[in-house]
């Protein structure tokens, strides 16, 4: 497995490179800033991106994208619901971002599999943080975006949040996943679904 996490931005967004192997096609997953730092970690791994996937619409995880979709003439996905987040320019503002309209190439949907090469990832709808969360799954790893984080879950104040729906949503979706698990969060380090389940405060 190919897996390179960058944190960027001033919020400090975990941007990730994956691939099935070193050797293999992937996908750029919230690129959220710094975007020539994130091309330089492609050029120097010779990482092939066929995509970049937006686990959501907020700036600190898709702000780099449209120079990233351009330097490397690959498209950007997201989820349908995720639409309305993408065009939110107040919550844009408030997080200091200036507004750039960002349409993606395709929409997703829960259950869809993305292909790249070998690499595979299933989409996962988990609203809550906002209605067109994804998490994405891929061979014993699932990113989580702003959905579920180590000891923590996404808040739910922004527009669209619901903190009833994001606790269904990882009680549903990501606890039903093994334990061993790694859970590659949207900000902060990495843990595993049994570790969350066992100890995560806000799933009691």
């Amino acid at each position: 497995m190919f897996l390179k996490t960058l944190p960027v931005g001033s919020y400090q967004a975990n941007c990730y490179l994956y691939a099935a192997s070193d050797a293999d096609c992937g996908f750029i997953i919230d690129p959220g800033g710094n975007a020539e730092a994130i091309l330089k970690h492609v050029r120097e791994t010779n990482f092939k991106a066929t995509a970049i996937i937006l686990t959501h619409g907020h700036p600190d995880h898709c702000y780099a994208s449209l120079p990233i979709k351009k330097a490397l003439n690959i498209p950007f996905w997201a989820h349908e619901q995720a639409s309305s987040t993408l065009k939110d320019s107040i919550t844009h503002t408030w997080l200091g971002f200036e507004y750039q309209e960002l349409i993606p190439d395709k929409w997703l949907n829960e259950g869809d599999t993305l292909n790249s090469g070998q690499t595979e990832l299933k989409v996962i709808h988990t609203p809550g943080h906002t209605p067109g969360c994804i998490s994405l799954l891929g061979e014993g790893i699932v990113f989580t975006g702003d959905t579920l984080f180590c000891q923590s879950v996404g808040r739910t104040d922004f527009p669209g949040g619901d903190p009833y729906v994001i606790v269904e949503s990882i009680k549903q979706q990501l606890l039903t996943l093994a334990d061993d698990t790694i859970v590659l969060p949207g900000h902060g380090p990495a843990s595993t679904i049994g570790e969350e389940r066992r100890n995560n405060p806000f799933l009691r």
